[in-house]
């Protein structure tokens, strides 16, 4: 294949949607493939978020309230949720269990390293936001703690 050939189909697939092309001729083979990127204008285009009208204001206020006062415990990297540190084993925390800081909540399996999540505070665990076995992104928040006064 000759490298005018090349250019010509570069700039053909420029001009088109397709973002992967595979070409095999005379016991050669090609493969071209580019990264489809957003115009400006689609990068910036909002997203249109589905509208909260189905509770009234007062109860999305009163849920904002309470949110603020909970602890978020963030997962610190990406890997697997595991409420236990076995399968046979009970979870280390439930829903509405006391904990204190430092304890171990759960553990985020990374490239088979078993890593414990701790409490970054005293108080109680108000809400398990992940499920067991589900994989977990940085950040992504774990669980939800009312702190104790």
């Amino acid at each position: 294949m000759e490298l005018d050939e090349i250019k010509k189909l570069i700039e053909l697939l420029k001009e088109t949607d397709i973002t992967e092309l595979q070409l095999e001729r005379e016991g050669s083979k090609l493969k071209i493939k580019r990264e489809k990127f957003l115009s400006s204008f689609e990068a910036f285009q909002p997203v249109k978020q589905p509208a909260a009208a189905s509770k009234p204001v007062e109860e999305r206020a009163e849920a904002a309230v309470e949110e603020k006062k909970l602890v978020t415990i963030p997962s610190p990297i990406v890997g697997i949720f595991h409420r236990a540190p076995s399968p046979e084993a009970p979870p280390f925390v439930e829903a509405g269990s006391a904990v204190k800081k430092g304890q171990v909540l759960c553990i985020v399996e990374a490239m088979k390293l078993m890593n414990e999540i701790e409490s970054d505070t005293d108080g109680v665990i108000s809400k398990i936001l992940v499920e067991n076995g589900q994989p977990v992104e940085y950040g992504e928040p774990l669980f939800l703690i009312e702190p104790a006064l």
